[in-house]
């Protein structure tokens, strides 16, 4: 069994952002991501699906050309191959993603 509290150890760094995995298993990853209003917008386009929370703070989210406003409690599906940037952040924004990624060959069945 493995416990934690998402709201420990959650200062936001200086800058950017700061992701740590709190689960791995099999394809799925589920991560806590702590931003600071001074991170740089960065374009990301992932292989796998994301389901996005935002826990506390405020975002807008540009995914694929579409702005987007996230308060606290809300959040959003990110199809695999979809465009997505952070645009703007509050200091201390809280998230938790939940990654699943494409099985591997060998994890299908197929021969």
């Amino acid at each position: 069994m493995q416990t934690g509290n998402l709201f420990i150890d959650a200062d936001a760094p200086a800058e950017g952002e700061r992701f740590e995995a709190l689960l791995s298993h099999k394809n799925l990853v589920v991560e806590r991501i702590i931003s600071s209003s001074a991170a740089v917008p960065t374009e990301y386009v992932q292989p796998q699906d994301e389901w996005v929370a935002l826990l506390q703070g405020a975002a807008t989210i540009e995914v694929a050309g579409e702005s987007v406003e996230l308060r606290a409690g809300g959040y959003l599906f990110l199809p695999a191959g979809t465009p997505h940037t952070v645009r703007r952040v509050s200091q201390g924004a809280l998230w938790l993603a939940i990654h699943l990624h494409p099985p591997a060959p060998s994890d299908t069945g197929d021969a």
